[in-house]
């Protein structure tokens, strides 16, 4: 499991180094353009230091100067921005009826977003496992064929992963006890490059943290939305994953004793009343007609278009669905009080349906009025949240001071 985290504290003049690297490149990634001076009045390190780091960053095309500012009282200043496009990582993402790979390099430009049809719930571990590999190898050519060096993979699921990157439990993939990222490894023939595993919702909100409209927010979750429903959870401008990383499930909390029946084998979770499958099912009762739906996305453009159109019962069912949806999301707000949640997936396309009724049901669940002050809003960054969060957490070293080999 990838995560990012503060460096442990130095205990050696190397660890120094790294901590010190670390330190500028993420006032640089923060506040450039910016000079030297303007970093070491930031951090506390002395000009000295300051220097010779952004020295090394440059050698090592992590750092590019981008000319003199004279903007400013004194001496013009050479103004230092993020380079890092020889470097390059890559994330993954399994949905309910694609398959994603995102390249993005060290400065956060999006190099390829590439999908693939692929009904996961359908198919084995081994079977996903391979496409994986497959897309994987493709965009890895794609971006080395251009001059670039991979520097990591992160992939991730709807399930539960533990700290060896393995799936205990995915039930809407029907995954037991599956070592993701050693098999991932395996068919990948050990790689050069670090391999991950994570949840889809703990990558989608890195996504969110780094480049979405709210990117920055020290209190922020995440929703994702498909077949799963999960929480990706950042509290106090930290990853929030619980003891053995399983926090966030949000999609399994039951509601409604008497509702549906949910992959995870209860009845009336979340995921259950407001999955994408449920929302098909319940509004398009013939979508299942002539067997399970595999692509989702011609089933939400007719709801969307029956919503436009007026029809009563696709609206009175999406208000149903958006009140659920506040009445889940209350718990979190409840107990973490984040600044803003932002949804994803189906959530985010039907969110003008879903969303009013969905903070009505929130601020009338959440003791602190108005739900604390609690934002819902739709992500903007659309159905490959989690595949960009992979990519950035596949830069994490880079990012914690470490400088790539060669």
């Amino acid at each position: 499991m990838i995560s990012i985290h503060t460096p442990p504290q130095p205990t050696d003049l190397g660890d120094v180094r790294v901590a010190n690297r670390a330190v500028v490149l993420r006032h640089v990634r923060r506040h450039a353009p910016c000079s030297r001076a303007d970093i070491a009045a930031a951090t506390g390190l002395n000009k000295a230091t300051v220097s010779s780091l952004v020295t090394e960053l440059i050698d090592r095309r992590l750092l590019r100067e981008t000319g003199l500012t004279e903007n400013r009282v004194g001496r013009p200043a050479t103004m230092l921005v993020l380079d890092g496009e020889p470097y390059v990582g890559l994330g993954l993402q399994v949905g309910a009826d694609e398959i994603v790979v995102v390249a993005v390099d060290l400065g956060g430009n999006r190099l390829l977003t590439w999908r693939r049809a692929f009904a996961a719930p359908a198919a084995s571990p081994a079977e996903t496992v391979q496409a994986l590999a497959a897309l994987a190898r493709r965009a890895a050519n794609r971006v080395t064929g251009q001059g670039r060096t991979v520097l990591g993979l992160t992939a991730g699921v709807p399930g539960l992963v533990d700290t060896d990157g393995g799936v205990p439990l995915a039930p809407v993939l029907g995954w037991r006890a599956v070592p993701l990222a050693a098999e991932l490894r395996r068919v990948l023939r050990e790689p050069g490059f670090a391999v991950g595993i994570d949840t889809d919702a703990n990558l989608a909100v890195l996504a969110e943290q780094r480049h979405g409209a709210y990117a920055g927010a020290a209190d922020l979750v995440h929703l994702t939305g498909g077949v799963s429903v999960a929480a990706g959870l950042v509290s106090g401008g930290r990853p929030l994953r619980g003891g053995r990383g399983f926090a966030g499930e949000l999609g399994h909390v039951p509601l409604d004793p008497a509702g549906p029946a949910c992959a995870c084998g209860r009845r009336g979770c979340l995921a259950a009343l407001t999955g994408v499958d449920a929302v098909v099912r319940r509004l398009l009762p013939d979508a299942t007609r002539d067997g399970p739906v595999t692509d989702y996305l011609p089933e939400l453009d007719r709801i969307q278009a029956l919503a436009r159109a007026g029809d009563a019962a696709v609206l009175d069912g999406l208000a149903d669905v958006g009140r659920q949806l506040g009445h889940g999301l209350s718990v979190l707000v409840n107990l973490l009080d984040p600044e803003v949640i932002v949804v994803g997936g189906h959530f985010a396309t039907l969110a003008p349906w879903l969303l009013p009724p969905a903070r009505t049901a929130l601020a009338a669940a959440t003791l602190a009025p108005p739900a604390g002050g609690c934002r819902l809003e739709a992500s903007t960054l659309g159905a490959t949240a989690g595949a960009l969060g992979g990519a950035t957490a596949a830069l994490s070293a880079i990012e914690a001071g470490r400088l790539p080999a060669g």
